[in-house]
């Protein structure tokens, strides 16, 4: 009996704590944790939601850059944190599908391992190359690619990244061969390939779009579903004959699990309102992003369904066993 009543007063107890620590968050600054590099799209977006968030909840947020592994370091972080709201990280099909593709021993659950808030968006990766290399069109690309035996080496913004993994996908549908040479971070990567020390990069549409507009970037495809509307003359992978390259690289909130639920509520209704305002809203439409209002359950289960999809196809084509 003493047992029982000891047990029952251990349980009240923590429902009491749990309550009074969701009541009373943010009690302190809040840590949201970017899996790249600074300069890259999560780390733009994430300092744009911090500042809203510190406006919002009256209290600090901050970003904390911990790149490598694919996002893998930064998921471990994450996992390993306390689930009372004060850490969250930028998550999304970078670290939650492609990162467990690519490494099947990651060490943990990438959907109940998380408490998934709400979906940001998403935007396209895309081909280029430097001017030097006379390549101007896809037909040209895939031209040159069959003259370069040892592979073309291209940037990415990292290992696992979504870029990166586009590329492998692209080239083992294709069958050219391509050598990554990872980064860590879309801003890295891109001024290696406008520099010239690299000729080709696979990146999302947003590290790369300034540059296209500039002409210091060729651009050869994109991985969205339609053309860009802004950019109608670059093609994509799908038109080419590749339809399952098809594929944003898409941004999400998450927390540990067990979050509760309504700290989850409060960050995924603030989130939802701010991808509908400016600075943020207009930030990811210049992306090509595309928006979309999730509730915690979508996002979860739009993980769910993108995991089953991508990782067994992901697998097979880079002969992952």
């Amino acid at each position: 009996m003493v047992g029982v009543r000891a047990l029952l007063v251990a349980a009240f107890t923590t429902m009491v704590a749990v309550s009074t620590t969701a009541a009373d968050w943010p009690s302190r600054p809040v840590k949201i944790i970017v899996p790249f590099g600074a300069g890259g799209q999560s780390d733009i977006v994430a300092r744009i939601i911090a500042q809203s968030f510190s406006d919002t909840f009256k209290q600090q947020f901050f970003v904390e850059n911990q790149g490598g592994g694919g996002g893998v370091i930064a998921s471990k972080a994450l996992v390993r944190a306390e689930p009372d709201g004060h850490t969250l990280m930028i998550t999304g099909m970078a670290t939650n599908i492609l990162a467990p593709a690519l490494q099947k021993d990651i060490g943990f659950d990438p959907i109940g391992d998380f408490t998934h808030i709400a979906y940001i968006g998403g935007s396209p990766s895309a081909f280029v190359v430097h001017p030097s290399t006379g390549v101007k069109t896809f037909e040209d690309f895939m031209a040159w690619a069959k003259t370069v035996p040892d592979g073309i080496q291209y940037v990415s913004p990292g290992v696992g990244s979504g870029s990166g993994s586009v590329a492998e996908f692209f080239a083992a549908r294709s069958g050219i061969q391509l050598v990554h040479i990872p980064h860590r971070g879309g801003s890295s990567a891109v001024a290696d390939l406008v520099a010239g020390h690299v000729k080709m990069g696979s990146l999302t549409w947003s590290t790369v779009r300034e540059h296209i507009n500039a002409k210091t970037l060729i651009p050869i495809a994109v991985s969205s579903g339609e053309r860009i509307s802004d950019f109608p003359a670059i093609p994509t992978f799908k038109e080419k004959g590749y339809p399952d390259v098809v594929t944003t690289v898409w941004l999400s909130l998450s927390g540990p699990r067990g979050l509760p639920d309504d700290i989850t509520k409060k960050l995924n209704a603030e989130l939802n309102r701010i991808i509908q305002q400016s600075p943020l809203e207009e930030h990811l439409k210049r992306d090509a992003f595309d928006i979309q209002l999730m509730t915690p359950a979508q996002v979860t289960q739009l993980m769910k369904s993108d995991y089953e999809k991508w990782v067994p196809a992901i697998r097979q084509a880079l002969k992952i066993k």
